[in-house]
């Protein structure tokens, strides 16, 4: 198989040998945005991120196989794989452990208000905070309940939280105190302390946070998004936030990325934002490759 393999995937010379001795003709392109190295018809199998933003799938005639980098399938026309029965992967599990982590960290920051000591600090003041809050008896919803909101789940357990979640197909599971179906978010977030977003982006989900939704959650519930953007209407959570309607919010995505310079979310006490990095971590490398690989030796 003549697989494109782009520079989405940090990979080394050792593993694109190894993909060769399966079989494959390796073709690697760097930059998915750059001028294919080959014609879009001789490319059989891809491993790519966000190759067709760039390139019209319709061209690659003879594609059989996509292995993506992304835990997500927003970027890919999932219509039109569908339909030529192309075999698709994603990354599930290779970011889990970092975006959970990830999400702790967050809350606690909020929590502990680590801002305003970071803040102290830097001004070389010795100034107490008298209104730290806890994670212990918290209740925790995970608003998507896949590899990502599980390991989520996982880690706000051993805090001493309650974890509830909410997910398309709702399901008995160790990790989960109850889950509610999408439709009964609602009651979900009457609930809740804290909800975090780990659900892909669909036509069902774009915006499905929003100021009607925003109006359920508790007064002093903590909002995190480490999923994608588009899940959150900005400006009612704005508004939200300016109104003291929330207690505070952790984004690593947005709307629009890089995030304006002029949001008024940047100077928010708070709001800790990050620039879509929550899944950045040390061992992703090896899961990504594990994955590639258990991935094409099934295909094969």
């Amino acid at each position: 198989m003549k697989v494109l393999v782009t520079g989405a995937w940090n990979c080394t010379e050792e593993q694109l040998n190894s993909l060769q001795s399966m079989g494959n003709k390796i073709v690697f392109m760097q930059n998915e945005a750059d001028e294919l190295p080959c014609g879009a018809i001789d490319a059989e199998g891809i491993i790519c991120n966000g190759l067709f933003l760039h390139h019209d799938i319709e061209k690659f005639t003879n594609l059989t196989y996509i292995q993506l980098t992304s835990a997500g399938f927003d970027r890919v026309p999932m219509d039109y794989v569908k339909q030529h029965n192309i075999t698709i992967h994603n990354a599930r599990g290779v970011y889990s452990v970092p975006m959970a982590e990830f999400a702790v960290c967050g809350v606690l920051q909020l929590l502990k208000r680590s801002m305003a000591l970071m803040h102290s600090q830097q001004n070389h003041e010795w100034k107490k905070q008298r209104t730290l809050g806890e994670l212990f008896g918290k209740t925790v919803c995970v608003v998507g309940c896949g590899s990502v909101g599980t390991e989520v789940a996982k880690r706000f357990s051993a805090f001493g939280c309650e974890i509830i979640g909410v997910d398309l197909y709702p399901r008995e599971d160790e990790h989960y105190a109850g889950m509610y179906p999408l439709e009964d978010m609602d009651k979900a977030f009457g609930r809740a302390d804290v909800v975090i977003l780990t659900l892909p982006l669909t036509e069902q989900t774009q915006y499905l946070i929003n100021k009607n939704m925003l109006k359920t959650m508790k007064q002093n519930a903590i909002l995190v998004n480490i999923a994608r953007g588009k899940i959150v209407k900005t400006i009612d959570l704005i508004e939200a936030l300016q109104n003291k309607q929330l207690s505070g919010a952790m984004l690593d995505v947005f709307e629009e990325e890089p995030l304006s310079s002029d949001s008024p979310l940047w100077d928010m006490e708070n709001v800790i934002l990050t620039p879509h990095n929550s899944f950045v971590g040390e061992g992703n490398g090896a899961r990504l490759w594990s994955v590639i690989k258990n991935n094409m030796e099934k295909f094969q």
